[in-house]
Order: structure tokens, then C-alpha cells, then sequence
């Protein structure tokens, strides 16, 4: 329920700012920083004390959910990635485990949180790190760097060098400028869509939490359960689509023809 005192607006906006440190450009995010790294250390630390503990006999249930989540990832990119590196394997699994943690905070009650938080003096708290669009961002962008390194390192500086000036219209010297441009929109395109499309799901569905949380008890729970369950699809598919769409843009990186 909102807060006593606050408009319907003052409550969507208090949901809505991050604890921050700074002003401007040096503006830390806090609540995401701290939000991200605790979910990180949980889900990893998780992982590899299942590691350690695995047994070649009958696994428990959590080895054998572990286990799962690894051959779902490790399939995938078997089948998406066509070049030889023992870093896109780790990577896929690292972005959509770390990514579905932080999406899946969005189902836990928008007021629970910031509420126990607000007893102890901080004023803000946003616990769902997908919903800030510097997160993701920061995701992608990561990808766009690695994107390069792996180009230049497969191909070269010359080969890198002639799939911008001559792709896609050939090696017309007048069609350069318009093969740099296109390669241009392309490279800024990908960064661009990575992290819009994990934040604008994301951030659309904080929304309709929070403005569920605004209607009367009895609405919240008619609503909010089936909206929670159809949430959950949601943020595996965002994980998962940032997860293929970073194999496939690693993969063309390893193209060397």
C-alpha cells in the first residue's frame, strides 16, 4: 500500500529514485551497485559450493537445477557459436544467471524492501538493478568492448580494417564512406538495443507492480499473483535474449572468412 502521506505521484516517484551518491555525471547508483554485487556473490558463491560438493552418483536436487542451468546454456551456445573460445561458455552462463537474479527481485512486494530499508535511515531503494538503464548500459557496453577485442584478435588489424571499408556493398572505393557508415549504425545499433530492451521490460513491468500496489488489498492479490507468475516468464526470456544475442554478436566477432 502507499505510504500515509504521499500522493499517488510522490509514491510512483519514491519507487522510482535510486539511492544515489553525487551529483551529475559522477552520480553513483548505489542501490544498484550494492543490489547487483550481493545478488552476484549469492548466485556465484551458490554455484561454487555446489561445485566443490558435486558427486558423480545420485546429485541433490540443488546439484541437479545447477547442473540443468549449465547444459540449457552450454547447448546453446554450442549451437550458436562457431568459433573456439573457452570464454563465451562462462560468459553466456555468468550474464543470464547474474541477469535473471536481478530481474527475478522484481517479484518480491514493492514496499517490503525500501520499507525495512526506511527503518534504517535510507531513503530510497530500487532493488530490481535491471531497471536502471546505467546497469544495462554497463552490460552492454561490456559486450560492444569485447565485440572489438575478439574482432581485431581473429582477424587482424587489416582484415578487421577491410570488413569496414568494403561490407557490405564490395570494394568500390567511392562505396567506403557508406560501408563505414553502415558499419557505424550497426556497431552503435548493438550496445543500444542490448540495453534498452532488458530496461524498457523491466522498467514496464516495476510499473505495473508499483501501480498495483496502489489499488485496495483485496486488488493487489487478484492482480498481483497471476501478474507475478507471468512476471516470472518475463525475466527468464530478458536473460535469456541478452544471453543468445551476446553469443551471436561474439560469434560473427570469430568470423574470420
Amino acid at each position: 500500500m502507499s505510504a500515509e502521506g504521499q500522493t499517488t505521484s510522490e509514491y510512483i516517484q519514491h519507487h522510482l529514485t535510486n539511492l544515489h551518491s553525487g551529483e551529475g555525471f559522477w552520480s553513483f547508483h548505489v542501490d544498484t551497485l550494492v543490489v547487483s554485487l550481493v545478488l552476484g556473490l549469492i548466485v556465484f558463491g551458490t554455484m561454487w559450493l555446489v561445485a566443490r560438493k558435486a558427486t558423480a552418483g545420485v546429485p541433490g536436487k540443488l546439484q541437479n537445477f545447477v547442473e540443468m542451468v549449465i547444459e540449457m546454456v552450454d547447448s546453446q551456445v554450442k549451437d550458436t557459436f562457431h568459433g573456439k573460445s573457452e570464454l563465451i561458455a562462462p560468459l553466456a552462463l555468468t550474464i543470464f544467471v547474474w541477469i535473471f537474479a536481478m530481474n527475478a527481485m522484481d517479484v518480491i512486494p514493492v514496499d517490503l524492501l525500501p520499507y525495512i530499508a526506511s527503518l534504517m535511515g535510507v531513503e530510497h531503494l530500487k532493488i530490481v538493478a535491471s531497471t536502471d538503464l546505467n546497469a544495462t548500459f554497463a552490460m552492454s557496453i561490456s559486450v560492444f568492448l569485447l565485440i572489438y577485442f575478439y574482432s581485431f584478435k581473429i582477424k587482424g588489424f587489416g582484415g578487421f580494417s577491410k570488413e569496414i571499408l568494403f561490407s557490405p556493398f564490395g570494394k568500390n572505393p567511392l562505396l567506403i564512406p557508406v560501408n563505414v557508415l553502415f558499419r557505424i549504425v550497426e556497431d552503435i545499433a548493438k550496445p543500444i538495443s542490448l540495453a534498452l530492451r532488458l530496461f524498457g521490460n523491466m522498467y514496464a513491468g516495476e510499473m505495473v507492480f508499483i501501480l498495483i500496489a496502489l489499488l485496495p488489498w483485496y486488488l493487489q492479490w487478484m492482480l498481483g499473483a497471476p501478474w507475478a507468475i507471468f512476471h516470472l516468464l518475463i525475466i527468464t526470456l530478458q536473460a535469456f535474449v541478452f544471453m543468445m544475442l551476446t553469443v551471436v554478436y561474439l560469434s560473427m566477432a570469430h568470423e574470420s572468412h
